[in-house]
């Protein structure tokens, strides 16, 4: 066997491992992607009705009040006057008498809120128990004054509430409704910045006038949420109130260090808000995500446990300790409430070193964690509330909806002190999820979590009913768990604040839309049986106490689901689980999320593959939701303007629907193009590329009057159509780069045929063909790389060097719709670094046959990517990436197999001219040289900047990933990698470069 065959039969096998492992690779990538697919049981609640409206009775003047004198008595009877004198008539006089007995029922605790209720409409007494039965007592009554019920239409036995736990967020407390901040509409922090002006940079670190406001505003929210049936508020903050002064091995802030008296100063201005709270029998938990930090508490941690170990007891110790000091000053906290799966700078306070981080990742963290703070409520007659929420980070990512993961994490843990915390739902406040199955296990108490302002589906900005869902779910939930004992209803919270509406809870915008919800879930709460759309009709009543008027908004409101459940969700996928990256996107994928419509191939050609023969269906799904939204608008515009009690709540009403009309159309037109479009990448034919170029007019021109419409508008907000107009460029330019990738490839081939053919025939004479012979020569048998550049002319030179150059920068530039250059740079830096080394270990020997085998395989690199987006542009190339396994398999092993092939024949080629050792030496250098600068570049920039900037370019993955936690974040890569990437290539480069230089053998000495 010649030394030649020899050659080829090793490069043939070679090849054919690089095939192999190329393939291998694929499988793995296709496996991180994981993108799998299976049927979803959504919730099966009620449909919805109407019931008929009777006409109001007014309610009769108070007379005469005997009733106990004690604050919060006298604040159930402030809302039963007010709301007295709010009726447009009174007709009568009711004497009222309260009666507290210790004997009346059977327990007597605070939290039996059962009463009796005696007499006529002229003379009325509630007997109950406790102060809580007396004062529940005497806001039904209001709430039949408001709703225009007889006050005697209830006697009798009221049994106590059903869940003695009903929570509440802060709602808009404190917060400035300060329109500037929501004009842009793309601030996406989820801060509230809640008493801001409260808050003083230095001592005495509180505004005294400004606290005082806060107060009233707390105050009204108070008197409002027991109004409404609510115990309990969860109160943002805990790091800033404490000082962590009994810290073992402090002090965590050093002498001077202004933390500790700025904490005593929150402490002193706002333990009246507490107590006033404790006052009218409301709870409150102090809300935080774990770990809180400071910058002084971090490196305490480093100093006492070399980092912040989340799963050493010690280190919960710490915030025991804090939270101790913390009860014994200020009584009225009932507790802490705990969220550990999100966090970070999002929900950083702006002038504010406090953060969060997402640390808590084990299930020996939360143990720990678990362990150390419930011992702590136990002892000190406090409770820990823990949300089992998480974006689906680390290994108790899928503990909210993974009953598996829900007993691994908290099996054992059954503290009385404990309450677990989840959302109704199987992942966050999306319609079409299935009911959470994790809330129907476990032995612990458990709350139920209701947001009433959903933040996907608007911001609350549209009439958006869920008393029926909320009620079978609830209903569900109770059949199966004996040990849920309460609900969380987030009247306000959830999402950015100012990137939507200005929406805010009994200040702003048409905040009564999203306050529905909040009344359904409380009412639920205290009677699951309750008549949910009597509730609607008791609270359209607030604006009119026309019957027909009545009747229209509820009737609005029984068809509010319709449009919200097929506008903004593809009904064909949204009734599917979906995976995708180790995460569970939600049913929603079309918006990433909120209001920014998504413009990514990896989620529209994913949704649009799921869709597949049901593309025409989906497309009239958003018309007929656009429809079921008229309709609604119709029923309102019907009503008589003066009808309304404010006319203007007539116009908010009317404004809102059309804005929803607006909205639907909008996304309608958007949801016609880009499936379109993916049926144009799948089928190339041209009356689909026909069908996506006229849906894309329509597109454009709905996005164009969206804006012109809206922008500016805070009560309805221009929704955010970056990311989207990102995917529109770059679907413009996918047939002009499709035609691009052809001329290019046409080309390439000519380069490689001549090159082929030059081998064994004449035409090598021809000018350049020499080079191209050169080219094919090294690059499939790159021993004769040194041979097949002898005696090339400088004509043949040039070509050899520029075409594969030239044709790298093309296919790049292609490949990228000419939109990336962050990818170009990238790309084209790596490989001008190693073309560098390679030539400097080269020095005085010529560098023609390393060049003719690197950019011989560079060509045939650039044929495959060629070809790939010959077909539909980048946008085909992408879809098939995401959507076809085979086809990914294929293209990875091959370009794989060809991208290590150019070191393999650079190697090779160099080892004819410097040995074997130095040859290999030399690649290493330059390949690690070539790994090293660029991720030093990104390193230096920071990984999620530039893997922000990079996505935006390319839009692979959705552009609101980086605007919420973070890519880093989602897709759990480490902060370093890119550092850990340089010092790699560092490495590889020094082991390299001492493999490449002369070894010197020492000379014989003499004897």
């Amino acid at each position: 066997m010649t030394k030649a065959t020899r050659r080829g039969i090793l490069a043939v096998v070679v090849a054919a491992t690089l095939l192999a492992l190329g393939a291998g690779i694929g499988v793995v990538v296709g496996d991180a992607l994981g993108i799998s697919v299976e049927g979803s049981d959504r919730m099966h609640p009620a449909e919805p009705d109407v019931s008929p409206v009777e006409a109001a009775v007014p309610p009769p003047a108070i007379a005469s009040l005997d009733v106990p004198t004690t604050a919060r008595v006298g604040v159930a009877v402030d809302e039963l006057l007010d709301a007295v004198a709010a009726a447009p008539t009174r007709e009568g006089e009711l004497a009222l008498a309260v009666e507290v007995e210790a004997t009346a029922t059977p327990t007597g605790t605070d939290a039996d809120d059962a009463y009796r209720l005696e007499g006529d409409a002229s003379s009325l007494r509630v007997i109950a128990a406790t102060e809580s039965g007396a004062t529940r007592a005497i806001y039904d009554l209001a709430a039949h004054v408001r709703a225009g019920r007889s006050v005697a239409a209830e006697l009798g036995e009221h049994d106590a509430s059903a869940l003695p736990v009903r929570l509440v967020d802060l709602g808009a407390v404190g917060v400035e409704a300060d329109p500037t901040e929501w004009e842009r509409g793309d601030d996406y922090s989820h801060v509230s910045d809640a008493f801001r002006d409260v808050y003083l940079a230095d001592a005495p670190y509180v505004d005294e006038a400004a606290l005082a406001e806060a107060y009233d505003d707390w105050d009204a929210f108070l008197r409002r949420s027991v109004a409404e049936g609510a115990n309990a508020v969860a109160w943002p903050g805990f790091i800033e109130y404490v000082d962590f002064a009994d810290a073992e091995d402090g002090p965590v802030y050093a002498d001077g260090d202004p933390h500790p008296a700025r904490a005593a100063a929150l402490r002193e201005a706002f333990g009246p808000f507490w107590d006033r709270a404790a006052e009218l029998g409301a709870k409150v938990y102090l809300r935080t995500d774990m770990l809180a930090l400071s910058p002084e508490l971090d490196a305490y941690f480093d100093r006492r446990f070399g980092g912040a170990d989340t799963e050493d007891p010690e280190l919960w110790q710490v915030y025991a300790d804090a939270l101790d000091a913390l009860y014994a000053e200020q009584p009225s906290l009932s507790g802490v409430m705990i969220r550990i799966g999100e966090g970070g700078d999002i929900y950083a306070t702006p002038g504010w070193d406090f953060t969060s981080e997402l640390a808590v990742r084990s299930v020996a963290a939360v143990r720990a964690m678990l362990t150390a703070l419930t011992t702590q409520a136990e002892a000190s007659d406090r409770e820990v509330i823990f949300r089992t929420w998480s974006v689906g980070i680390g290994d108790v990512g899928d503990m909210h909806t993974d009953p598996a993961s829900y007993q691994r994490v908290l099996d054992g843990i059954s503290s009385p002190a404990l309450i677990v915390s989840t959302k109704y739902m199987a992942g966050d406040f999306f319609s079409w999820h299935p009911l959470n199955e994790t809330l129907k296990i476990g032995d612990q108490r458990r709350i139920v979590e209701f947001q009433s302002r959903r933040e996907f589906e608007g911001f609350g900005a549209f009439p958006n009913d869920l008393g029926p869902e909320f009620q079978w779910a609830l209903g569900e939930l109770l059949a199966a768990n004996p040990n849920i004992e309460g609900v969380w209803t987030w009247t306000q919270d959830g999402g950015p604040w100012r990137a939507g509406p200005m929406t805010l809870h009994l200040k702003a915008g048409f905040w009564q839309l999203a306050d529905l919800n909040t009344r359904l879930s409380l009412a639920l709460a205290r009677d699951p049986g309750t008549h949910v759309s009597q509730v609607t009709i008791d609270w359209a009543k607030q604006f009119s106490d026309d019957p027909a008027t009545v009747s229209a908004i509820a009737e609005a409101m029984a068809i509010s689901r319709e449009p919200i459940e097929h506008g903004l969700y593809l009904s064909a996928f949204a009734e599917q689980h979906t995976t995708a990256l180790g995460l569970q996107p939600p049913p929603q994928m079309l918006l990433f999320q909120w209001d920014i419509l998504t413009g990514d191939t990896a989620t529209l050609d994913v949704i649009a593959t799921i869709v597949g023969d049901r593309r025409e269906e989906s497309i009239r799904e958003a018309d007929e939701a656009v429809a079921a939204a008229e309709r609604m608008r119709s029923a309102i515009e019907a009503t008589d303007a003066a009808s309304w009690r404010d006319p203007a709540e007539r116009s908010a009403f009317i404004g809102a629907i059309g804005y929803e009309v607006d909205t639907l159309g909008l996304l309608g037109a958007y949801r016609e193009m880009f499936l379109e479009q993916a049926r144009w990448h799948d089928t190339e034919s041209d009356e689909a590329h026909g069908a996506w170029r006229a849906a894309r007019d329509d597109y454009v021109a709905a996005a164009a009057a969206h804006l012109a419409a809206y922008e500016g508008d805070v009560d309805h907000p221009a929704w955010n159509l970056t990311a989207a107009q990102l995917g529109v460029d770059r679907g413009d330019r996918d047939l002009a780069m499709a035609w691009a990738a052809r001329v290019l490839l046409v080309l390439a081939l000519v380069w490689v045929v001549v090159g082929a053919a030059s081998v064994r025939t004449r035409l090598v004479r021809r000018p350049g063909a020499a080079g191209a012979r050169a080219s094919w020569l090294a690059a499939t048998r790159p021993w004769r790389a040194r041979e097949a550049t002898l005696g090339l002319d400088s004509l043949d030179l040039w070509l050899l060097f520029l075409v594969p150059v030239a044709l790298l920068v093309a296919t790049r530039a292609v490949q990228t719709s000419f939109l990336s250059w962050t990818h170009l740079a990238v790309v084209l830096g790596a490989w001008v670094v190693f073309a560098i080394v390679v030539r400097l270990f080269v020095w005085r020997r010529s560098p023609w046959p390393v060049i003719a085998a690197v950019g011989g395989v560079v060509v045939l690199r650039c044929v495959v990517t060629l070809v790939a987006l010959s077909f539909t542009g980048p946008g085909g190339y992408w879809y098939a990436f995401w959507t076809d396994p085979v086809q990914r398999v294929a293209y990875i092993a091959i370009a794989f197999a060809l991208f290590v092939w150019v070191f393999v024949a650079a190697g090779w080629a160099l080892s004819t001219q410097i040995g074997v050792r130095r040859a290999t030496g030399s690649v290493l250098a330059a390949v690690g040289a070539g790994l090293a600068l660029p991720s030093l570049v990104v390193a230096i920039v920071g990984l999620e900047q530039a893997l922000t900037l990079w996505n935006d370019e390319m839009g692979l993955l959705p552009w609101g990933m980086s605007r919420i936690l973070g890519i880093t974040t989602f897709l759990e890569i480490p902060e370093e990698s890119a550092w850990y990437a340089a010092g790699f290539g560092a490495l590889v480069a020094l082991v390299g470069a001492l493999l490449a230089v002369r070894w010197r053998r020492p000379r014989a000495i003499a004897d």
